[in-house]
Formats: C-alpha cells, sequence, structure tokens
C-alpha cells in the first residue's frame, strides 16, 4: 500500500486543475474510457476493491494500482460531500482541442447533443450520462454553465471521458442539419434522425434561444399528452436519442 502521505499532497497539488471524480463509479467510468488519473484515494480499499471485483473485474487492476488509503477524516477532507463508497480520483480534463476536433470531424457517426443555455447542473451531468450510453458525439452547452462543474461531472458518473463536452457559442456549434426540440415542431415519429444530426434542446424554463431558433433546419416535437406542458430535460434527450437509435443509428461499440 502506498504511503498516505503522497497522495495527499498530489492532490493538494492538482486539486485546482483537474476534474474531481466523485465516487467509485465515476472512476471506474473515467478509467475505461481512457481517463489519465494522477491520483485515486479511498477510505477503505479493501471494499473498493471488492466493488471493482463484482462490478468493473475489467478495470480492477488498474484499480488496484491507482487506489491509496488514507483515514476516514482525511477522505472527507478532501472532497465537498463524501461519497457511499469513499473512493475519489482527480483526473486531467481532456484538452479543448482534442474535443473540438472530435466534434467537426465529418462523417460523424453519431449525433452532437446541444443543451441550449441549461440552468441545472444535475439535468445537465444526466444528459451527459445518456449521451455517453447511446455513443452520441458528444454533449454542447451555449450560455453560462459550465459542463464540467463538478456537479455535472457527478451527475455525469465519470463519463465526461466517454463522449466529447465543451461550451460553445451558437456560431461554434459543429457542422451538421441542426434538429431542434421544440411544441410547434414536425411530430418526431415521423422523422429519421441522420447520424451527423446536432439535436437541440432549450433550457429548462425559457426553451429555444432566439439565435439557436434562426440557426434551425428543422423543429421536432416528442409526442406528449394535451395538458402536459413538458419533459425533464434529460428525459426529452432520452427519447430523442432513443428514437435516433431505433430508426437506424446504434451505440458506438
Amino acid at each position: 500500500m502506498n504511503d498516505p502521505v503522497d497522495p495527499v499532497r498530489a492532490w493538494h497539488r492538482l486539486a485546482g486543475i483537474c476534474v474531481l471524480l466523485d465516487g467509485f463509479h465515476a472512476l471506474k467510468h473515467a478509467v475505461r474510457f481512457g481517463a489519465e488519473v494522477p491520483v485515486a484515494v479511498t477510505a477503505d480499499r479493501r471494499a473498493a476493491l471488492a466493488l471493482a471485483d463484482e462490478l468493473a473485474p475489467d478495470v480492477r487492476d488498474t484499480l488496484d494500482a491507482l487506489l491509496s488509503e488514507v483515514p476516514q477524516g482525511t477522505y472527507a477532507s478532501l472532497v465537498p460531500r463524501p461519497h457511499p463508497t469513499a473512493v475519489a480520483a482527480l483526473a486531467v480534463r481532456p484538452s479543448r482541442e482534442a474535443n473540438l476536433r472530435t466534434l467537426a470531424h465529418a462523417p460523424r457517426g453519431a449525433p452532437v447533443v446541444v443543451l441550449d443555455q441549461p440552468r441545472n447542473l444535475g439535468n445537465a451531468g444526466a444528459v451527459i450520462r445518456l449521451a455517453a450510453g447511446f455513443g452520441a458525439t458528444g454533449v454542447v452547452t451555449t450560455g453560462t454553465l459550465d459542463p464540467w462543474h463538478p456537479t455535472v461531472v457527478r451527475g455525469g458518473a465519470g463519463l465526461h471521458f466517454a463522449t466529447a463536452v465543451e461550451r460553445l457559442g451558437v456560431d461554434e456549434l459543429p457542422r451538421g442539419p441542426l434538429f431542434a426540440l421544440d411544441p410547434e415542431g414536425e411530430d418526431i415519429r415521423g422523422v429519421k434522425l441522420p447520424d451527423d444530426a446536432v439535436l437541440a434542446f432549450g433550457s429548462e424554463r425559457s426553451g429555444l434561444s432566439a439565435a439557436l431558433r434562426a440557426r434551425t433546419d428543422h423543429l421536432l416535437a416528442l409526442p406528449m399528452r394535451p395538458q402536459v406542458s413538458s419533459y425533464n430535460l434529460a428525459t426529452s434527450v432520452a427519447m430523442t436519442l432513443y428514437h435516433w437509435s431505433a430508426t437506424g443509428g446504434a451505440p458506438a461499440s
């Protein structure tokens, strides 16, 4: 077992420049998708590796090499909200340049999801987790919300490293036919979404911004019972990505 002094020193040195992976599952996913993890700690190494044996044998050896055990109080002092699994790590954020290359790559094999001026950090994290699960090329936010905020990363369960995540202006969005979800749009059930689609979703409160609406090629509507006003943002994204995958698209292998 590593000397606990070294990982704590490394943590304090890197905390301001790395991404916090909060909990076993965030670390597991980040490692699976190639994240560079310079330091990982746990208050119970045996329990963490038992979880790896049960839930992530594919990365068990990597986690065995990464995890350093520290006292419970030390672990709790390193994270804002101690996770029930008592595991935390710091990962190097992918470069903006690399993410932009991924988003701009042509031809794309899967859509890009755009959250237009989102407000809720938890919703953004849930969308990133969904996008990773469906094999989307990436998730882009416009507006002021930071898609790499610790609360968003926590909600994404480490899957920021499985898809390209960036904040861009509307005028910087990746190329491709832009389909925006709007109650006044065409029923999505009659539309086949191409793999290079850009799928845009308005904010939880105000819907699509004027700037994004002006760039939209197609307005689409999700089926909804009369007198129901809206779906949760993550639900709307899930329904749309499922429609894409069910009509010809498929999650990346």
